[in-house]
C-alpha cells in the first residue's frame, strides 16, 4: 500500500533538509540540545545544591562565587536555574504526552468511526476548548490541589482538545482515500488500518502542534506555579521563582529577570522549532 507521507514528499530525509535551511527552526534546536543538556547535566554544571541554604549570603548580587547572585536563603539562583530545567522540560514533554496521546485516542476514534459516539466525544472537546486553557488547568490544578504531578496531569488535560480536533480532521480526509478502501477490500482489521495507516499519516500536524504545545505547556505549568498551584518549594521551578522574587523586584531584579530569560529563552526555542516543523511538514507552505 503507498504510504501518504512518501506520496507527499514527506520522507525524513527531505524534511530535514528543509528544516535545516530555517535558520530560525535552527537556532531553536540549538536553544533546545543547550536546554536538554543542561537538564541532564545539571549536577556537572551547577555549581551549588539548588536547595542549599545560606543565610549569612542572603541577597547577594552577581559575583564571581554566585554568578546570578542569590536568593533571600542564600541559595544560587544560576544552580536554581540549571536544575529548574529539569522541572520544566519534564512538565512541558509529560504534559504533551498525556494532551497528544489521549487526543489521538479521542480524535481518531471520532473520525474514524463517527456516529452519535464521535459527536458526543466531539461536542466534550469542543466545551473544553470553549474555555481558555489556563483557566481550565487553574481550575483542574486547584480541585487536584498544588504539586508536581498534579500539575502535569492538569495542564495535560487541558490541551487535550486541540489534538482531538486536529486528529479528527486529519482522519476525516484519510479515510476516504483509497488505500484505506483498499486495505477494507483484502480483509485489513480496523486496528490495522489504524494503526498502520490512518495515525501514522496524520502525524504530521500533530507533530507540529505538539512541538509548539511543550512551549504553551512549560508557559501554563510556569503560570501554576507563580500562583501557588504547581511546583511547591523548595523545588527550584521558574514560575516558581518568579513569584518569590517579585517582592524584590526593585531592589534585586536579578531574582524575577533571570527566571524570565529561562523561560522566554526556552519558550521561542519550541516555538522556532515548531515554525520550522510545520514549514518542512507541509508542502503548501514551502518556499
Amino acid at each position: 500500500m503507498e504510504n501518504v507521507a512518501g506520496k507527499n514528499g514527506r520522507s525524513p530525509s527531505r524534511v530535514l533538509k528543509v528544516l535545516l535551511r530555517n535558520r530560525l527552526a535552527v537556532l531553536g534546536m540549538i536553544i533546545i540540545v543547550l536546554l536538554v543538556l543542561g537538564a541532564v547535566f545539571a549536577p556537572l554544571i551547577a555549581p551549588y545544591d539548588y536547595a542549599r541554604q545560606r543565610l549569612d549570603r542572603g541577597y547577594e548580587t552577581s559575583s564571581k562565587d554566585f554568578w546570578l547572585g542569590t536568593d533571600e536563603y542564600g541559595r544560587d539562583v544560576f544552580s536554581r536555574i540549571v536544575y529548574g530545567a529539569r522541572i520544566s522540560l519534564a512538565v512541558g514533554f509529560l504534559t504533551v504526552g498525556i494532551a497528544l496521546s489521549m487526543g489521538i485516542l479521542v480524535g481518531v476514534s471520532a473520525g474514524y468511526y463517527g456516529g452519535k459516539m464521535g459527536g458526543v466525544l466531539m461536542r466534550l472537546m469542543d466545551i473544553l476548548l470553549a474555555m481558555p486553557s489556563i483557566l481550565l488547568a487553574i481550575a483542574i490544578a486547584a480541585s487536584l490541589g498544588p504539586g508536581l504531578f498534579n500539575l502535569m496531569v492538569a495542564v495535560g488535560i487541558s490541551n487535550i482538545p486541540r489534538y482531538a480536533r486536529i486528529a479528527r480532521g486529519s482522519v476525516l480526509s484519510i479515510r476516504e482515500m483509497e488505500y484505506i478502501e483498499a486495505a477494507k477490500a483484502v480483509g485489513s482489521s480496523d486496528l490495522r488500518i489504524l494503526t498502520r495507516h490512518v495515525v501514522p499519516n496524520c502525524m504530521a500536524p500533530l507533530i507540529v502542534q505538539a512541538t509548539l504545545g511543550i512551549a504553551s505547556a512549560i508557559l501554563n505549568a510556569a503560570a501554576l506555579s507563580f500562583i501557588g498551584l504547581g511546583v511547591q518549594p523548595p523545588f527550584p521551578e521558574w514560575g516558581a521563582m518568579l513569584s518569590e522574587g517579585r517582592q524584590f523586584i526593585r531592589e534585586l531584579p536579578h531574582l524575577t529577570i533571570f527566571p524570565g530569560l529561562a523561560i522566554m529563552f526556552t519558550i521561542l526555542g519550541f516555538n522556532f522549532l515548531g515554525d520550522g516543523l510545520r514549514d518542512a511538514l507541509d508542502p503548501k507552505l514551502r518556499r
